[in-house]
């Protein structure tokens, strides 16, 4: 590298026609391995003060049971601490102030892009700033809302219409609203279309469906799953499928086995928070075959063909965690 203008070592000063490498012994804010550095001295510090880092999610880290249970998720220099002991949390902000520089910001009220507002009914998240502004940057901020956020009817094709100039713009557009998706679930199919051209108890039960080959492009089909932990709706997703299927069947064999992966991530994430996931997660399909399918171990002519990473959803009903339950279309 080359020598900074007057630098000196040890009061001799160094010429510019010597090259030198210096050692970092502390990661500088805004270089590219800064953020590496922090989150492995954040996570070290965590782990000798006994918190367990999870493995569904590297970036939540528990500790504790019961009353003294607490949970720390960060993101980048970002954290939120939640524990139904405030004495506990007031132990942890110790700790990490006593190792770490940190300003606390009190009660959680926004976190990238979500808006947290607290009352006797629990939390309730939003994005309405997040909204805002997406609508102010493309110039739709004065333009009167829809019932509809698209034509159920309409079918887009990438043939269909005039090329953009700049197609970058277009695809931040499109990840701005899959982000907002997260508050938004009444948009997810719709962004996904747009993309291509995205009293109760704490039970798991998930709706998984599928629209057979849907896009005129290339004949793949839209999988398509929401699930819940008891009333509350956690998870949602509408994507186009790798591979073109040969029956509707075998399309909600495939919407199914994507419906139980996020099912047993969900599982995996509950027994972080020490939650109680024991009793089995039910996927609700209208499709008798595709339940057929999952149920029977037996491989016959017409599903020999599916992926055997597919058949991932036969071992989650054969342990248990899984139970298939049908339900009219």
């Amino acid at each position: 590298m080359d020598v900074p203008l007057r630098y000196s070592s040890k009061g001799e000063t160094v010429s510019a026609e010597n090259k030198l490498v210096c050692r970092l012994h502390k990661s500088i804010y805004g270089l590219k391995q800064a953020s590496h550095k922090w989150y492995s001295k954040f996570s070290q510090a965590l782990l000798r003060f006994g918190f367990i880092q999870s493995k569904s999610d590297y970036s939540l880290f528990t500790k504790g049971k019961g009353s003294s249970f607490v949970a720390l998720l960060v993101y980048v220099d970002d954290i939120i601490i939640t524990s139904p002991n405030t004495h506990v949390i007031a132990s942890l902000k110790t700790f990490l102030h006593d190792h770490f520089k940190l300003k606390d910001l009190g009660f959680l009220k926004y976190f990238l892009g979500l808006e947290i507002a607290k009352s006797s009914q629990g939390l309730n998240l939003s994005q309405r700033h997040y909204t805002l502004q997406l609508l102010e940057d493309t110039g739709y901020l004065a333009c009167k809302p829809a019932n509809l956020p698209m034509d159920p009817k309409v079918s887009l094709s990438a043939d269909a219409g005039d090329l953009l100039a700049d197609i970058s713009q277009y695809r931040r557009l499109i990840g701005r609203l899959l982000y907002l998706t997260l508050s938004q679930p009444d948009i997810t199919f719709a962004i996904r279309a747009y993309s291509d051209a995205a009293p109760s108890s704490l039970h798991l039960k998930a709706f998984s469906d599928s629209d057979w080959a849907s896009c005129l492009d290339s004949r793949k089909s839209v999988t398509g799953f929401c699930i819940f932990i008891g009333d509350s709706l956690v998870s949602w997703k509408s994507k186009k499928q790798t591979t073109i299927s040969r029956s509707s069947a075998e399309v909600e064999y495939r919407a199914m086995t994507a419906t139980a992966s996020e099912l047993t991530w969900l599982r995996q994430l509950l027994q972080d928070f020490q939650v109680d996931v024991s009793s089995p997660a039910f996927l609700f399909c209208h499709n008798q075959a595709a339940v057929h399918i999952a149920s029977n171990p037996t491989f016959h002519e017409r599903n020999k063909h599916i992926e055997v990473d597919c058949h991932f959803i036969r071992d989650k009903v054969a342990d248990g965690s899984i139970r298939l339950m049908p339900i009219r279309s």
